[in-house]
């Protein structure tokens, strides 16, 4: 992805170095979370935009490892019934910086959005739902869970990028997770198929308009 470097002076106490991706634009994109969220989410969009020049030219373990932390650390853990009021929604990666909160769809759809704004290719990433295991008051529970799954190489074992186990680990070290179904922008797979059974934005609703206000926000 060819990417512009335009320098511009910004009146926040400093001044601010800002990127233009083939589909970031970064001005739309923080002026619309100072004007919808305020001036901190505004510093978040800004801080988020300078780890994105700092990557430019990074190898890409370094760019999944920084938007892995930059987005656990900053973004806290809420269910969509607290943070949106409503039992299941997808949040675009500025309605989660605004909200400074997210379930695990919001982490996984945030880190492939900026992964990909840093020039990951769309084929090595996907989002994966799972049944993920894990003790609770002292009994094995099951939960449906989504993460981000990075493939090197479509025949590598892909690595994991999770909110709940923040170190990303190869797919056979997170036995406590189990895959269901995989998607990107450009398709959808089926538990452990190679073949896509078709378009994401067909079967998922959510993923269809989750796609329109990612693109309102300046992301796509």
């Amino acid at each position: 992805m060819s990417i512009r470097l335009i320098f511009l002076v910004m009146l926040f106490g400093a001044c601010y170095t800002i990127i233009f991706a083939q589909d970031y634009d970064f001005n739309k994109f923080s002026s619309l979370a100072r004007l919808k969220y305020g001036d901190e989410a505004f510093k978040l969009a800004t801080d988020l935009n300078q780890l994105v020049s700092q990557l430019k030219s990074a190898p890409e373990s370094e760019k999944l490892k920084q938007m892995n932390d930059f987005f656990n650390r900053h973004i806290e853990f809420g269910d969509d019934i607290f943070v949106w009021g409503v039992s299941d929604y997808w949040a675009s990666p500025l309605e989660s910086i605004g909200k400074g909160a997210g379930d695990c769809e919001d982490f996984s759809i945030a880190k492939y959005v900026f992964l990909k704004i840093l020039g990951v290719q769309n084929e090595k990433l996907r989002l994966t739902y799972v049944k993920a295991q894990f003790m609770r008051d002292g009994a094995l529970t099951i939960q449906a869970h989504m993460v981000l799954s990075y493939y090197a190489t479509p025949q590598s074992e892909p690595l994991i990028l999770d909110n709940l186990n923040t170190n990303i680990l190869p797919a056979s070290s997170r036995t406590d997770l189990s895959p269901v179904f995989t998607f990107n922008d450009k398709g959808l797979w089926v538990g452990n198929s190679t073949k896509p059974k078709g378009d994401a934005s067909t079967h998922l609703s959510k993923w269809r308009d989750l796609l329109v206000r990612i693109n309102q926000d300046g992301l796509e």
